[in-house]
């Protein structure tokens, strides 16, 4: 089962309670009290959004956390990226892949081109588009049947 991880899954509920850079700052409580998510993880996570320069933090009286960019060009790569790492569903589709059967594989390719078609769809999805902004038009035709529906949603009709 392909699931992301919880932190992520916070991750994502915390930039959806930021304000957008410009319009104030949230401290890190606040936020955990909005997203009702334990202040120490909260805490954890702020500190790897910032590590991946998708919020922004001050100190003081005044500080507190933002988002680094719109919410319309944050997009679910870029938060999966910032607490897990990479998108790869295996060893051989990862960037510093050290696989013993690399040299006879006969499927490593093709999990390479699936691990990519669910990267492109994830960077198409924004932050604004999570948090009920307008979704996309269409999702990416490499992962889509002919009738337009994703072929990953199929499974769960």
């Amino acid at each position: 089962m392909l699931r992301i991880s919880k932190l992520t899954d916070y991750a994502t509920l915390i930039l959806a309670h930021l304000p957008e850079a410009g319009s104030g700052k949230r401290t890190a409580t606040e936020v955990a009290a909005l997203a009702r998510v334990a202040p120490p993880t909260v805490s954890k996570v702020l500190k790897e959004l910032h590590r991946a320069g998708l919020v922004t933090s001050s100190r003081g009286v005044h500080g507190g956390y933002c988002l680094a960019r719109a919410a319309n060009t944050i997009t679910a790569a870029d938060i999966i990226d910032a607490v897990e790492g990479p998108v790869a569903l295996t060893e051989c589709a990862s960037s510093h892949h050290q696989c013993d059967l690399e040299s006879s594989c006969r499927v490593g390719a093709s999990w390479q081109r699936v691990s990519l078609a669910i990267r492109a769809v994830l960077a198409e999805v924004t932050l604004h588009q999570l948090t009920g902004g307008q979704p996309s038009a269409q999702p990416s035709s490499a992962v889509t049947s002919r009738d337009g529906i994703p072929v990953f949603w199929r499974a769960r009709v």
